[in-house]
């Protein structure tokens, strides 16, 4: 009998997508990408696939090769006559520009839903998206999962929930710690932050109390750490017992593991979303594989996904 599920990774997100595929209960599909001398790619899939639903796991970070790679996966599996083709997109990169927020900018985010969706994709699964409003920007369906049942799973099997609160590094945060707060029933501060330009800080203010409590900072990416490193400091100085950051997205760019180390951040818990390029005895890591797994079993079955991370 034909396989039905088959799943293919991108070079960059290799070392995430055979724990799904163990964890789905099948072997990674058998490909390779071929590089001409100039840097030119071209992958190829060395298994039949035709009739067969495709799972193309990849994540955009940089460098933008990696987005090239997966839209000539995607155009392979396409040409080779799958009945179906599925990016699973644990990172999806340009999420940070999803609007034009000055003049004579792009919409990167836009430009590559649009990619994705000539090059062939069916659907789209990914996790933690910098802004909703993204799945919007595709007229095929979006999977969008959340990494929040893996953080409280993690939070209710290593504090005493009693003494935790949240915080925001921005105001656009609000609504993530919100729901984290009622989810344990615990309260959440907002760091208002000013930016002068990107990556770099003009100012942070704490707004709420924090004094004798262990405080978590949620976002969804951390590049240089310089935002969560500077709330960190602010939040020990208002009076916190520990402060803890918990980003779905580890980038960790610049200085972002010496920003980190020199801290008050006593841990930074992260998914494997993006690989690491170093270890760090502050960093904790959690696997998004069991999830994405669920995710595939479920939409091959048109089952709902949404009680994967209901809170």
């Amino acid at each position: 009998m034909a396989q039905k599920v088959v799943i293919f990774s991108g070079r960059a997100s290799r070392y995430l997508s055979e724990k799904i595929a163990e964890a789905y209960g099948q072997e990674l599909g058998k490909s390779e990408v071929f590089e001409f001398s100039d840097g030119e790619i071209l992958p190829s899939l060395n298994q039949n696939i035709r009739g067969t639903d495709v799972f193309l796991v990849q994540s955009t970070f940089a460098p933008a090769e990696n987005i090239l790679e997966l839209l000539l996966m995607i155009d392979a599996v396409k040409r080779a006559s799958a009945r179906r083709i599925i990016a699973v997109i644990p990172y999806f990169g340009y999420a940070r520009q999803d609007r034009k927020d000055r003049p004579r900018v792009s919409i990167g985010s836009k430009l590559l839903a649009d990619l994705l969706t000539t090059a062939g994709v069916s659907r789209v699964v990914t996790m933690d998206l910098h802004a909703d409003q993204i799945q919007g920007f595709f007229n095929i369906p979006v999977d969008h999962v959340f990494a929040s049942q893996m953080f409280l799973s993690y939070i209710r099997s290593n504090f005493d929930t009693s003494d935790v609160i949240f915080a925001s590094p921005d105001v656009g945060g609000t609504r993530r710690v919100n729901t984290y707060a009622k989810a344990l029933g615990t309260g959440f501060v907002i760091c208002y932050k000013q930016r002068s330009k990107p990556n770099e800080i003009g100012s942070i203010q704490l707004i709420g109390d924090v004094e004798g409590k262990d405080v978590i900072l949620m976002d969804d990416i951390i590049d240089t750490g310089n935002t969560i490193c500077t709330a960190a400091k602010i939040i020990k100085e208002a009076g916190a017992k520990s402060v803890r950051a918990m980003i779905t997205h580890p980038l960790l760019t610049g200085n972002a593991y010496q920003n980190i180390q020199n801290s008050e951040l006593e841990e930074l818990i992260v998914t494997d979303t993006i690989p690491l390029k170093k270890q760090s005895e502050k960093i904790t890591v959690l696997s998004t594989a069991k999830t994405f797994a669920e995710v595939i079993k479920r939409v091959e079955k048109n089952e709902s996904i949404s009680d994967l991370y209901n809170l």
